[in-house]
């Protein structure tokens, strides 16, 4: 069976990420890409790196132009997808990539995000690891409203949850640093995402707990076990157009071994096609996952302080976004879960 699909926002980075994926899936066919300001005007003046969809013409976003297909990817900024989807049919199944529904607390939107909250959607990162045991994708079987997740969100979670769900890590005082591409920010014309600031410099941002994807990474902690996880979260813009390299460091519960520790991350990725936890003395790079759906978890502890370090490495706009999504829609429609999508990536 061949599933309709439609692109919502499909003339930005994530848009283009969902098409570039979608283009080598056997099961999805592309009928329509929509976009706002850019409605009316062919996809390949906007991704010409897309030539297979060079037939393609971008129309206006609207419900009624979404309908009729069997899923729906929607790729807009916050606030705009949760206008539509209430819209969409209900047997329609829709993933959102924005932030729109991801949030299970209204007061969490309201202080990071603000405007009208839409309500959370069954959450797309398959192999976060639950309390009690499991993964994420029991609760995207037969789903059909998916939120894909933050980028950045996605990379600290998979990246400290096991030491979470496993008890040895405690749930207070864990810290991230984040080197992140600015593709992850989309096409916005802002100053700080200029080339001519960003070449040549490394520039943080949100500094001080105000990044909007901490309620985000809170949650999913919260399904891993934690009760009232705190997060220090410090992303770093550098000089690479995509990827993520997520530090991550957390204290040990007294008494907890390195054995433990490499237990824990290994149990709880063991047999994943996509989170693969190194051996021993690596730590990933993010030229290792480019164009790729795969997140690499290199492990270390610093015994002198007590605390376990996590580093994760992602392609924001695949594994972090587009991938994501792809991923959790093969669960929802009883697909294989690795269909169209690569864990090989681009070298050099």
């Amino acid at each position: 069976m061949t599933f309709s699909v439609a692109v919502a926002g499909a003339s930005g980075y994530a848009g283009g990420e969902l098409l570039r994926i979608l283009a080598e899936h056997p099961d999805f066919e592309v009928r329509t890409v929509t976009a706002f300001q850019n409605a009316g005007q062919p996809l390949i003046a906007h991704q010409p790196h897309l030539r297979s969809f060079a037939h393609l013409t971008l129309v206006e976003t609207t419900a009624a132009n979404l309908a009729g297909h069997d899923v729906v990817f929607l790729a807009l900024p916050h606030g705009k997808s949760g206008e539509l989807t209430a819209q969409l049919d209900s047997g329609t199944l829709v993933v959102d990539c924005g932030a729109d529904h991801r949030l299970t607390s209204e007061s969490d939107w309201a202080a990071f995000y603000g405007g009208d909250y839409f309500g959370a959607w069954a959450y797309g990162v398959p192999e976060l690891p639950l309390a009690g045991g499991g993964h994420q994708r029991e609760h995207l079987v037969g789903a059909s409203r998916i939120a894909a997740p933050g980028c950045n969100a996605s990379a600290v979670s998979l990246a400290v949850a096991p030491g979470i769900a496993a008890g040895i890590v405690e749930e207070q005082d864990i810290v991230s640093v984040l080197a992140v591409g600015p593709s992850g920010a989309g096409k916005n014309l802002k100053t700080m995402y200029l080339a001519s600031e960003i070449l040549g410099s490394a520039n943080p941002y949100a500094v001080g707990g105000t990044h909007r994807h901490i309620p985000e990474i809170q949650q999913n902690l919260r399904l891993a076990g934690a009760e009232n996880p705190t997060v220090s979260f410090t992303p770093v813009l550098v000089p690479m157009s995509r990827g993520i390299l997520a530090t991550v460091t957390a204290r040990l519960k007294p008494g907890v071994t390195a054995e433990q520790v490499r237990e824990a991350w290994q149990s709880a990725y063991a047999g994943e096609a996509f989170v693969h936890v190194l051996p021993e003395g690596q730590v990933p790079r993010t030229a290792d996952v480019l164009g790729a759906n795969t997140a690499l978890i290199g492990l270390a502890l610093d015994e002198a302080v007590g605390r376990v370090i996590v580093v994760l490495a992602l392609d924001n706009l695949v594994k972090g976004t587009a991938g994501a999504a792809i991923q959790s829609a093969n669960i929802a429609l009883g697909l294989p879960e690795t269909t169209g999508l690569n864990v090989n990536g681009v070298a050099p």
